[in-house]
């Protein structure tokens, strides 16, 4: 049957379009919309339903987002059951603000939306030098995003509106030094403390497992001993460099590509000139920035009379540090360099020339050309490499444009082999071995892209085996593979990983003696702590001073009821056996110099502001009775926490 679709598209689309037409003509758009609409109910916030599909076009917006800023995420990451309940719960969130913001009537003036797209780096990049705003490129960079201007500028304005609902209690919140400090100390206290360390290793040496326990733990434990599905592959490259190769670039068109483009290539002409700046940010008032300008007009009245005192004159009047102490001197630089009103001012004077007073967003400027540097103009010869290597790659990009279509058309529709893409394209077909859908150690290239190998072990490119789609793996980059064989994943045979499976008992079963032995031993100790022995020195531990010891130890000794010394506490290691803290001495921590206790009350009282803050949005969700309907998901692997006895 697919081999039919593949065949017949075009028939296959003109009996779809047939047999959905009906469906609008009898029902309407109205109608299917509605139905569109009907879906599951994930949530409710102040009445108001949350569907899966309103779910689902949050959840797609945040992985969009993730893979525009971070290009080789595995998409699998955002596709897990807790990833997607995340997104719900951020969504459920959004309508609560939402709800709070109308219902207290928070609005946004002109004003306030003027003031925040003028600071945004995006739009003030589409300024123009006067500072008026291209119009044209702004609605073109709002396109590209789905969007008109009104409709942006409406989201921007519901975005303000909203982030008022909870900058009162940020703003607000605060905390006493007293307070702070009674936390911080209790924080940052310090405890002398003792150990007993049982490992696991010094258990696993003295255990020594018969042929049965280890086929009965390989029984129970089948899925630590699985190979990972592989494959071999074939695989196609399509790039600039595959293309170029065949190119050649007569010397006519080399000739006619220098006069055109010889001074560009070149190099860029370079300007030297001397400043007095009269520093006066734009954020100053209009009457401290009038008066800079004044200042810089009598300036320029004293250097006009007089050009051969400009040096002095700046030594002694200008404030820009860098350059003062030289006369003014900026040495020689190219377009791109310096702001742009001094950039256009200084490119369009003559040496020796002083300019006018030129204002830019440090303030005022006098400018001196002092020298010009025009780039050497390089003959034909000299050029000839330079220029085949650039022409060869336009029309390299040229021609990638046009075969990548072939090459995305022929892998699909003779989707059997690769070789007729490669034939067609004069492309080496590579191969590899034991390819994984996760990308090898020391993969390089098409092998280590996700997205690449998640096309390859699709359902259809493993039964079938056929080719790919075209994936675009970098820029200007395309490629398809097909698995020639496939392994699934299996359990391996006893016999194979016989020697894995004794190492995997004698780690549990040296883990559990460990910490049979060492659990046994606390409560003995905890009866008659005079009975203790064999603990090591003593060390004073703290949260920042953890002695390299691991965190669960740490985490015990700070925990440890003080009120009775010596106080004992059991740590569960894990794999790692099992640890008794017994703590002699509880310690203040030393006083801190002060820019480091301010700094530190700073951040408990921005924890303080952020538990307000939580506390605030818990109570707006019970107001407007928000509520998750879906259950929240377990982790599909349960943390192995270090648990703590005492």
């Amino acid at each position: 049957m697919f081999d039919f679709v593949r065949k017949h598209t075009k028939i296959v689309m003109v009996l779809l379009f047939l047999l959905i037409l009906p469906s609008f003509v009898l029902l309407g758009l109205d109608g299917y919309n509605k139905s569109q609409d009907q879906s599951a109910k994930v949530a409710k916030v102040d009445g108001r339903d949350i569907t899966q599909s309103d779910w689902d076009r949050a959840h797609q917006r945040e992985v969009d987002q993730l893979r525009n800023s971070m290009p080789n995420l595995d998409p699998k990451l955002m596709d897990s059951p807790e990833a997607r309940y995340a997104s719900l719960e951020r969504l459920v969130r959004e309508r609560v603000i939402a709800a709070a913001a109308d219902k207290f009537k928070l609005t946004t003036s002109d004003q306030r939306l003027a003031r925040e797209l003028q600071q945004s780096p995006e739009i003030a990049s589409l300024r123009r030098p006067d500072g008026s705003l291209d119009m044209e490129r702004y609605r073109q960079l709002l396109s590209a995003q789905g969007m008109s201007p009104e409709m942006f500028e409406a989201n921007v304005r519901t975005d303000l509106s909203n982030r008022q609902v909870l900058v009162g209690i940020g703003a607000s919140g605060f905390s006493s030094n007293s307070a702070a400090d009674t936390v911080l100390n209790a924080y940052f206290e310090k405890r002398e403390i003792q150990l007993a360390r049982f490992n696991t290793a010094d258990y696993a040496a003295k255990l020594n497992p018969t042929d049965a326990d280890l086929e009965q733990f390989y029984k129970a434990n089948e899925k630590l001993f699985q190979a990972p599905e592989q494959a071999s592959i074939e695989y196609l490259v399509l790039d600039v460099d595959a293309v170029k190769k065949d190119l050649t670039v007569n010397e006519s068109d080399l000739k006619t590509y220098y006069e055109q483009n010889a001074q560009r290539l070149s190099g860029a002409e370079e300007r030297r000139a001397s400043h007095i700046l009269i520093a006066s940010p734009k954020s100053a008032p209009a009457a401290d920035r009038e008066k800079a300008k004044a200042k810089a007009q009598e300036l320029l009245a004293l250097v006009k009379k007089s050009p051969d005192t400009f040096a002095d004159v700046a030594r002694k009047n200008s404030q820009d540090p860098g350059s003062a102490p030289n006369g003014g001197d900026l040495d020689f630089f190219a377009r791109g360099s310096m702001v742009k009103p001094f950039e256009d001012a200084a490119f369009a004077m003559k040496k020796g020339d002083i300019s006018d007073v030129v204002e830019s967003e440090f303030g005022y400027h006098i400018i001196k050309l002092t020298d010009v540097k025009a780039p050497k103009q390089r003959t034909f010869e000299e050029m000839k490499p330079e220029l085949e290597a650039e022409l060869k790659k336009q029309q390299a990009q040229k021609k990638f444009t046009d075969s990548a279509d072939i090459f995305t058309n022929a892998v699909y529709e003779q989707a059997e082999s690769l070789k007729p893409a490669a034939d067609k394209l004069k492309l080496e077909i590579k191969s590899a071995a034991n390819v994984t859908r996760q990308p090898q150690p020391g993969a390089t290239g098409v092998l280590a892209n996700p997205k690449f190998l998640n096309a390859l072990f699709a359902p259809d490119a493993i039964e079938k085996k056929r080719n790919t789609e075209a994936v675009e793996v970098a820029p200007s980059q395309l490629a398809s593979g097909r698995i020639v064989q496939y392994t699934a994943a299996h359990t391996r045979p006893l016999a194979e990983v016989k020697d894995l499976v004794r190492q995997r008992w004698l780690a549990q079963r040296g883990a559990q003696e460990a910490r049979k032995d060492g659990m046994a031993k606390l409560a003995a100790w905890k009866a008659a702590p005079a009975s203790a022995t064999g603990l090591l020195a003593p060390v004073v531990v703290s949260r920042e001073q953890t002695q390299k010891l691991p965190v669960p130890i740490i985490a015990a000794a700070l925990r440890a009821d003080a009120s009775a010394l010596p106080a004992f506490a059991g740590v569960d290691l894990g794999s790692e056996g099992y640890a008794i803290v017994k703590v002699e001495k509880v310690m203040p921590r030393d006083v801190p110099v002060e820019a480091a206790a301010k700094q530190q009350r700073d951040q408990y009282a921005q924890w303080w502001t952020s538990a307000e803050n939580l506390a605030y949005y818990n109570g707006l969700k019970e107001r407007f009775k928000a509520e998750i309907l879906v259950p929240k998901p377990a982790p599909a692997k349960e943390n192995a926490e270090e648990t703590v006895t005492q």
